[in-house]
């Protein structure tokens, strides 16, 4: 079943509007008839079986069958604070992102960030993310379209980590890796650092550390800056996430 979004899935709403290139989809691709059933889902936490009711000009039309939960959201909350690569590596991140369940994605600006745009390209880049979020989100039937945090320094980023769980900065001068941590703490919320193309300086780790976080490393081989968002991100969702058997067991009922 194909699945489409549509922004609400309130369940006093009975009848559900699909139009721009969606509706196209459907009719001209798809080639669905009224009484075929499609997917619905609002990047709220929720999905529905809907049924094609009426076609229109622009427009497809379908009624609620049934209205559930997403099932494929993380129990913890991930936020990865990512240095401003060059424009197409970013780019791609957010779609790779979205599809692994972070719940909120962030550029900031690093000491040895190569690509600094002006306010202007800002706005225009962080539109395209959302809408890159968007869609990957129909690919990947998660239930939430992952947010996008705006541009900020490095110190912003620091202050905006709050009173997380844990507050890690992945280095590639680090020889620790992650550590689970207690099961009588479980992590519920994890923000990590991610340095740009040259990597975080010594300084910029040193004044994470002050503000609570660890250093960790993500093995003994150099990656590059968004294969290291993508590892980073696979790893945090094995340790405490959904990507472990026991997640998967329980899930099952297994």
């Amino acid at each position: 079943m194909r699945y489409f979004f549509v922004d609400s899935l309130e369940p006093e709403d009975a009848i559900f509007s699909i139009t721009g290139p969606d509706a196209r989809h459907i009719r001209t691709v798809l080639r669905l008839k009224p009484g075929d059933k499609i997917g619905l889902f609002d990047g709220k936490g929720f999905d529905c079986e809907a049924q094609i009711v009426d076609f229109s000009p622009g427009k497809v039309t379908a009624s609620l069958i049934r209205r559930f939960p997403s099932t494929a959201e993380s129990p913890i909350q991930i936020t990865i604070a990512q240095g401003f690569l060059k424009e197409r590596k970013m780019d791609g991140l957010v779609r790779q992102l979205s599809e692994l369940g972070i719940t909120k994605w962030m550029p900031f600006i690093a000491e040895r960030s190569v690509s600094i745009p002006d306010k202007k390209q800002l706005a225009s880049r962080a539109k395209r993310w959302e809408k890159i979020a968007k869609e990957a989100v129909k690919q990947c039937r998660r239930g939430r379209i992952m947010k996008i945090g705006d541009t900020a320094s490095f110190s912003q980023v620091l202050n905006l980590a709050g009173d997380c769980d844990l507050k890690i900065a992945f280095w590639e001068n680090e020889s620790r890796p992650v550590q689970p941590i207690n099961p009588q703490s479980p992590v519920q919320t994890v923000f990590a650092l991610i340095g740009p193309e040259g990597g975080f300086t010594r300084r910029e780790i040193e004044v994470a550390k002050d503000y609570g976080f660890i250093a960790a490393s993500l093995g003994p081989r150099i990656l590059r800056a968004e294969t290291a968002a993508v590892a980073a991100s696979v790893l945090l969702q094995y340790l405490f996430g959904d990507m472990n058997q026991k997640y998967l067991d329980k899930k099952t009922g297994l």
